[in-house]
């Protein structure tokens, strides 16, 4: 799509996903860098993300489906690619075939996967999830000898491999919460009775953005950050640790017009006019990931300074109060971006909105919203 068939467009910049992972290495203490690249690259698109991630210096790519790894390989990515959650029933020698890495955290997903490899034909490589505090995936440490019994039986026929334990933090973005360093106890603890046990693994990996950049004694073998290889601190209030956002969206103003003073705005009428002014309608709106409760609350740049939008957004539009300031049909506005401009970030917008950055970039910019790459970098590309 051309610029003039689409109201809106998200730009992405590799070079700054490439410098991010490219920082998240150093800061990783020698532990290998997998690029959390799930949820279609969190909304920047996966497969330019893991070029851009693999450009930095990552070696893994991890994402959260079967499904997803499987467009990875099929787009020629032939790096380890792990699947962090597993579901009974899913086509896991699809998996297998492709040399996938799979989780388990339970004895059933275990015999699952052995039975996939044997009907494959080949080892299953498979990373034993234990959940160490945060009550979701992974076996509770209670269960976590069986399932290592489990995978060291299915070692033994040959049909797995166990190259992997892993665990997932519940308040790294919190520093010096308590949990952290009970959650480092666990993991330690079931690392130790698996060892013991005769499990060899490849890598133990359990920190995610917040820890890789603040945490050093939980990075172990492999870390894997998510939002912070798209420039999103994961800890906003400790700042943006030199982190800069991939993702710049932007519309064009449909129209103007001239408004008396009073004049109700959008649906319901939830704002009014304080004088005569000058409207401007931006063709983008819920349908495209301008979130509806940003209504009247959340600020985009227009004419060199932010503004905020008026009235309700709609699914497909908002109008924003210009005063009397010129624009015109056609103009560019910045609804957020890097900053580097003065408009506001999706960190703004997630202040402004109680939520995080994660959602405004991943799940809120629709599929109708181009992806617009300014450049692209390969691995070894300065």
């Amino acid at each position: 799509m051309t610029d003039m068939e689409v109201p809106a467009r998200a730009s992405i910049s590799p070079a700054a996903i490439r410098d991010n992972v490219t920082l998240l290495r150093e800061r990783a203490g020698g532990a290998a860098v997998m690029a959390m690249v799930k949820a279609d690259g969190y909304g920047h698109g996966a497969a330019p993300t893991a070029r851009a991630a693999l450009a930095g210096g990552a070696t893994w790519l991890g994402v959260a489906i079967l499904p997803e790894a499987l467009a990875l390989r099929a787009a020629g990515f032939d790096v380890p690619i792990l699947v962090a959650l597993g579901t009974p029933g899913e086509p896991y020698d699809r998996g297998v075939a492709r040399d996938i890495d799979l989780a388990a955290g339970t004895v059933r997903l275990v015999t699952e996967i052995a039975a996939a490899a044997a009907r494959v034909g080949r080892p299953a490589r498979v990373h034993l999830k234990t959940d160490t505090g945060m009550s979701r995936g992974g076996a509770t440490p209670d269960d976590w000898p069986a399932l290592v019994d489990a995978a060291l039986a299915a070692e033994a026929t040959g049909h797995i491999k166990v190259v992997g334990l892993f665990s997932h933090f519940a308040c790294a973005d919190e520093p010096g919460h308590p949990s952290i360093q009970r959650q480092l106890n666990v993991f330690a603890e079931a690392i130790e009775l698996a060892e013991k046990s005769g499990l060899r693994p490849e890598v133990r990996h359990l920190a995610n953005s917040a820890a890789t950049l603040t945490i050093p004694a939980a990075r172990f073998d492999l870390v894997r950050p998510g939002i912070a290889v798209y420039g999103h601190s994961p800890i906003p209030r400790a700042g943006t640790f030199g982190l800069r956002p991939a993702m710049t969206l932007t519309a064009r103003v449909a129209l103007t017009k001239r408004v008396a003073a009073g004049s109700g705005v959008s649906y319901g009428h939830t704002y009014h006019t304080p004088a005569e002014t000058t409207l401007a309608l931006i063709p983008a709106g819920y349908g495209d990931g301008v979130p509806r409760h940003g209504s009247n609350a959340l600020e985009v740049l227009a004419a060199g300074r932010r503004r905020r939008i008026a009235g309700r957004v709609c699914m497909d539009q908002f109008v924003i109060d210009m005063g009397d300031d010129d624009i015109s049909a056609g103009d560019e506005v910045i609804l957020f971006g890097p900053g580097d401009h003065g408009e506001p970030t999706a960190q703004d917008w997630a202040d402004a909105i109680g939520t995080i950055s994660y959602e405004i970039v991943t799940t809120r910019i629709g599929p109708r919203v181009p992806r617009a790459y300014d450049e692209v970098v390969h691995k070894g590309s300065e």
